[in-house]
């Protein structure tokens, strides 16, 4: 456990190591869920001109996703581990880009962040992907969105790859929650 916790702070410092003014603000906007709104409207609209008024069940999964993701991580994970983020570490003082000296909350294991994104882009993609060949670019977006994490130094990359598995279970269950529940209440069911 001792080596794959070294790993985990070798592999961060490398990550964060790679920065620089321009990117410094770059990263720090883009961390910010409120930038990402258009791709959020873009996202909204094509589950509503795919799926009509039944989109509504679209749509409650993917709010049924955020919330999993934020009390599992949140929640749970994040008291019960209490793992300093890389930000709060005092043995990485010094050796760690801050920007700005946004620090994050206190505790970073599970990300939450990434739970969250990678938990809408897996929901989204089983969501559309039938329709729309290019959605997989999701988890880019989900990607990008949790780098940023790392580059800030909030989270280190296994609070990042924790989060996001535990995400995109998620949101595949509720994804199949979701589309249970809507066939069950219909009489031709969605998905053959």
């Amino acid at each position: 456990m001792e080596e794959l916790l070294e790993l985990d702070k070798r592999l961060l410092l490398f990550l964060n190591g790679w920065n620089s003014p321009f990117f410094d603000s770059v990263m720090l906007t883009l961390t910010e869920t409120f930038v990402w709104t258009p791709l959020y409207a873009i996202l909204i609209y094509l589950v509503i001109k795919i799926y009509g008024k039944s989109s509504i069940w679209i749509l409650l999964g993917v709010a049924l996703t955020i919330l999993l993701c934020d009390r599992i991580t949140s929640g749970f994970m994040k008291p019960f581990f209490a793992r300093l983020r890389p930000s709060h570490e005092p043995g990485l003082e010094g050796l760690l880009h801050l920007v700005n000296d946004y620090r994050g909350g206190l505790y970073g294991f599970a990300s939450s962040h990434a739970a969250d994104t990678f938990g809408v882009a897996m929901f989204v993609w089983l969501s559309l992907k039938k329709y729309y060949r290019w959605i997989w670019v999701v988890f880019v977006w989900a990607a990008l969105m949790t780098y940023t994490r790392i580059y800030l130094g909030v989270h280190y990359p296994s609070d990042i790859l924790v989060g996001a598995l535990i995400g995109m279970t998620l949101g595949w269950l509720s994804f199949k929650g979701s589309f249970y529940v809507w066939n069950k209440n219909k009489k031709a069911p969605l998905l053959s």
